[in-house]
């Protein structure tokens, strides 16, 4: 294009004029999202380490349980009565075993679920914001 003028470098300064750098992000947001994102990894692994401990104390608990059954068990296997007695008690305490410790085992599955869901949902609620957020700043982004 032709400057009225003739001028080159007035065609240069217009293009420069329409030249628009993009936005530079709100420094300050970022930061604060990261800051945002890194408590929330930290409740999710507090969520985590609480209830690994749960599982491990209950564990505990059912196996102190179990060994103090497993001393009564044994009392009463040496008492004198007659045989068939003895191993119609002994199916009887087999049978009961066997079921409580199926219960046990789901009751620890149960707790890791639980706190696998907790920390998951931590993680699953920070993500959902910083999307809006990543949406929001697009938005400003654009207005600018």
């Amino acid at each position: 294009m032709a400057d009225p003028s003739g001028k080159p470098e007035t065609d240069l300064m217009r293009m420069l004029a329409d030249f628009r750098l993009p936005g530079m992000p709100d420094m300050e947001a970022l930061a604060a999202a990261q800051r945002r994102n890194i408590e929330a990894l930290s409740a999710a692994n507090r969520v985590a380490l609480e209830g690994a401990q749960a599982v491990a104390r209950r564990h505990m608990e059912i196996l102190q349980s179990s060994m103090a059954e497993m001393t009564e068990a044994m009392k009463a296997m040496s008492s004198q009565e007659a045989p068939q007695a003895k191993a119609a008690r002994q199916a009887e305490m087999m049978k009961a075993a066997y079921e409580k410790a199926v219960a046990n085992m789901k009751e620890v599955a149960d707790l890791i679920q639980k706190s696998n869901t907790e920390a998951l949902s931590v993680l699953n609620r920070r993500f959902t914001e910083a999307m809006d957020e990543v949406k929001a700043l697009a938005g400003k982004q654009g207005k600018a």
